[in-house]
Formats: C-alpha cells, sequence, structure tokens
C-alpha cells in the first residue's frame, strides 16, 4: 500500500489563529491535517494515510482501495479567452520562464489544491499567494457575485490574474 496513490487535496483555509493549509483524503473522509505550509499539510496527510492503514491491519479490517481516475477525463481541455487576458497570461509565462500551458495548469491547481498539478508549475507557484472563493473578501476588493466561482491569484501585490467561470448557481 502506497499512501501517495490516495487522493490528497491541500488548500489555504483561514482559521481564528490565520491563514493555513488543511489537507484532506478523498478516501478517507474523516481526516483533515492542517499545517503552517503547503507541503507539510501534504506530508501529515500521508503519514495519517499509512498511520491509519497499520491500525487497520492490526484491527483485522481492510483500507479502503484508492480512488481510481476516471477515464473520461483526458487532461486535455480547451478554453476560449478574450485576447488581452491571453496576452496577459503569455507574457506572465514568458516573465516566469514557464510554458503558457505550466502557468494555466498551476494557477487551475492552485485554485482546486490538487497536488499532482502543482508539480510541472513548481518554478512559479512559489512567488504566488492564492484565495480560493471563499477568501477573497480577505484578498482584497474584487467582489464576487453570488454562486460565480472565481480564481484570483497575487503576485508579489503588484500583479493580479482573476477569472470568472460564470454562474454556477
Amino acid at each position: 500500500m502506497d499512501p501517495h496513490d490516495y487522493n490528497i487535496t491541500v488548500r489555504q483555509v483561514h482559521e481564528e489563529d490565520g491563514p493555513c493549509f488543511e489537507a484532506r483524503v478523498r478516501e478517507l473522509p474523516d481526516v483533515a491535517e492542517y499545517a503552517d505550509t503547503f507541503q507539510e499539510a501534504y506530508e501529515l496527510a500521508i503519514d495519517t494515510i499509512a498511520t491509519t492503514a497499520e491500525a487497520l491491519a492490526e484491527q483485522g479490517k481492510r483500507m479502503p482501495a484508492p480512488a481510481m481516475v476516471n477515464d473520461e477525463y483526458s487532461g486535455r481541455i480547451t478554453v476560449r479567452v478574450p485576447r488581452n487576458l491571453h496576452r496577459e497570461l503569455a507574457e506572465a509565462a514568458e516573465k516566469e520562464n514557464v510554458s503558457l500551458n505550466q502557468l494555466i495548469a498551476g494557477a487551475l491547481g492552485v485554485y482546486v489544491g490538487v497536488r499532482g498539478v502543482l508539480t510541472p508549475a513548481a518554478a512559479f507557484l512559489p512567488q504566488y499567494t492564492a484565495f480560493s472563493d471563499e477568501s477573497i473578501a480577505v484578498a482584497g476588493n474584487a467582489q464576487r457575485r453570488p454562486g460565480t466561482p472565481q480564481l484570483r491569484v497575487v503576485r508579489d501585490n503588484n500583479m493580479q490574474m482573476e477569472a470568472d467561470w460564470g454562474n454556477t448557481g
């Protein structure tokens, strides 16, 4: 059993003591680990998966199997964006010395907290702070329409990227 085969989601949350990172395991819904950094939260989740597997084995119980990736998702999507956004994204990618695909995949990965997506874009991600739709008000003056998810990535407080995926409600 390899704990890395499990589906771990890490996202930034805002607790009473301030922002931190929360790691959750899809196959173990009661697991929630909190840490000061993304990496620490991820590693705590890996450790918890291994510890849970050992405890269940000692009790003669089976560990839930990792959820299989759905084959209907090829990893390829087509997105239409305004020309000026395309230009800004391309310029940001060039400035960060990553491909446009890496920049967009990394930004989307930050938004949904998918660990595997973050690795290819590691060259630029440490310079970014991401805010989920729950914390946009904390990030600044962006106003979110009810039922509309938004992505806001701020770099060094002088460049920002925002995307609006339309009304989901």
